[in-house]
């Protein structure tokens, strides 16, 4: 299944060679993919209105359970785990 999740993201992205698709097993019944594209093909993934990776998920999870397994498919950015986001409210002003 992870080699079809990968043919599928490489003939929807513009920078094909970035996608790679990790495999991993939390229990026996669980299978997750984690998909991971270049950040400027992370729309072509997704579709308009998520259409695109709906249409993955769902063959994923039919294909999954038809052997009693539950899968899930998430798409990963490069971003780092830890960025902080600081905003300095000093300049706000309270409406009476």
């Amino acid at each position: 299944m992870k080699e079809f999740i990968e043919f599928i993201a490489k003939q929807l992205v513009d920078k094909p060679d970035n996608v790679s698709v990790e495999q991993t097993t939390p229990d026996e019944h669980t299978i997750v993919l984690n998909l991971k594209v270049d950040k400027s093909d992370i729309g072509k993934v997704i579709g308009k209105h998520g259409r695109n990776v709906n249409a993955m998920r769902t063959l994923l999870t039919a294909v999954e359970a038809k052997g009693g397994h539950r899968a899930t498919l998430q798409i990963l950015d490069d971003l780092p785990t830890s960025v902080e986001t600081t905003v300095d409210n000093s300049s706000f002003t309270k409406a009476t």
